[in-house]
């Protein structure tokens, strides 16, 4: 679980920094998978699975 956790801050890190550089090719790519792989490792995933839910339960009212 710690290595997991420090894999997460830091390829969100390395993916923050990217983002703000405006320099997302291939590489960024790649960073912004293994990120999402390493994310949905953690005690995180239910959290943010059901806020994606709810937001889209939300959005389909709407529409």
């Amino acid at each position: 679980m710690i290595v997991s956790l420090s894999t997460v801050l830091v390829l969100g890190a390395l993916l923050a920094l990217m983002l703000r550089n405006r320099s997302l090719g291939a590489g960024g790519a790649t960073v912004a998978a293994l990120f999402g792989f390493c994310l949905a490792s953690t005690g995180a995933a239910p959290t943010i699975n059901d806020a994606l839910q709810s937001l889209a339960d939300f959005l389909g009212r709407i529409g």
